[in-house]
């Protein structure tokens, strides 16, 4: 049976993902200084006005609006921003259910973790060529900053035949750019320097008759907040794996490790790549559910899809004799504690070797 699986990732200058990046980079200042800090501090913006909101019990001191403003002239933005904040300390009723005589959870949800063996990235094609593109994008626009800007978007479709990748279909782009850029130099600079050379990294994918669409919508030369509002958490899927796997209820960016959407997906991830990488199975997804003030997860529960070396029962004996779910154990196995999270902001949290749950452990059958 023949299907297409379609992924979409952004860049650093979509409005979404500029309040990720921003958020994560209040959450790493606080770690630099404060390691047991707590913090869900968040942000939204519209034009000019950047809108810094949330909780947080630290020691640290944070100057929110010269870190705002950092990333905003990284990003590209050469106008002044008006910022508005407003912040409170984290509720006791809160910070009395973590810490206790072990570590809890900040709160109740469910995650996922997934993996599967198609690449070395252990991902879905799909949004692992997506983010490849537009991570690609963003270095070529750098270097050619008087024409092109930092808000794009990419969408790449992949042919499966048997639940095998066989070719990319389509590859979609939409950039934005200087106020009257020919059309035509667009789409040749672009599928020259950024499709073509991402699609040459995946040789066992066919792009022979790959369709190619950039910027169909025509112009794109009001980009960023100034075209569009942002505010954090509005690309999960983007964030994790493209919709080919479940995704929990919470985003990740602006929470520190004892928020659990956070750190359990990616420990999640963490088991998954695990099981596929120690060859247990083509494709494993982890789902865990936690509630606020518990130490160990409510549930936990294993699906390989039909692929696996052993019956998911028996998969799921072997992870529970290697692996400790425990909210404190997943924040010291993963070094949690680190101002890591900026970095993962932007073209997803997974996939990319950088980080501590994208290395396998080998699992002890």
């Amino acid at each position: 049976m023949k299907k297409i699986i379609t992924s979409e990732s952004v860049n650093c200058g979509h409005p979404d993902k500029t309040c990720d990046i921003i958020a994560d980079s209040f959450l790493d200042e606080a770690l630099k200084q404060d390691e047991n800090c707590q913090m869900a501090v968040e942000c939204a913006i519209k034009d000019n006005k950047l809108f810094i909101y949330g909780e947080t019990t630290t020691t640290a001191k944070i100057n929110y609006e010269d870190i705002a403003s950092k990333v905003l002239k990284d990003i590209g933005y050469t106008q002044n921003f008006e910022f508005v904040k407003t912040l409170s300390q984290q509720s006791p009723n809160i910070a009395n259910a973590v810490k206790k005589q072990e570590l809890c959870a900040n709160d109740q949800g469910i995650m996922f973790g997934y993996a599967t063996d198609e690449n070395e990235y252990y991902m879905p094609y799909p949004i692992i060529i997506a983010h490849k593109l537009v991570k690609k994008y963003d270095e070529f626009r750098r270097q050619n900053a008087e024409e092109y800007f930092a808000d794009a978007k990419s969408q790449v479709s992949v042919l499966y035949d048997n639940d095998k990748p066989v070719s990319v279909d389509t590859v979609l782009m939409s950039v934005s750019h200087k106020k009257g850029l020919d059309k035509n130099k667009l789409v040749n600079e672009i599928k020259e320097n950024v499709v073509l050379p991402v699609l040459s990294e995946f040789k066992n994918l066919d792009n022979l008759n790959t369709n190619y669409i950039i910027n169909p919508s025509g112009e794109f030369y009001i980009w960023g907040s100034f075209s569009d509002s942002g505010c954090v958490g509005r690309k999960i899927i983007v964030d994790t794996y493209g919709g080919v796997a479940k995704v929990g209820g919470g985003c990740f960016s602006s929470k520190n490790a004892t928020k659990v959407d956070r750190s359990g997906a990616y420990y999640a991830r963490y088991v998954a790549k695990s099981v596929v990488a120690s060859k247990l199975a083509k494709k494993c997804e982890v789902e865990l559910s936690y509630g606020i003030g518990l130490a160990e997860p409510i549930s936990i529960e294993i699906n390989t899809f039909g692929t696996g070396k052993y019956d998911d029962e028996k998969l799921k004996e072997i992870i529970l004799k290697n692996f400790n779910f425990s909210v404190g154990n997943i924040i010291k196995e993963l070094n949690l504690l680190k101002p890591i999270y900026a970095s993962t902001a932007c073209y997803g949290h997974f996939g990319r070797n950088e980080f501590s749950w994208e290395t396998p452990k080998i699992i002890k059958e």
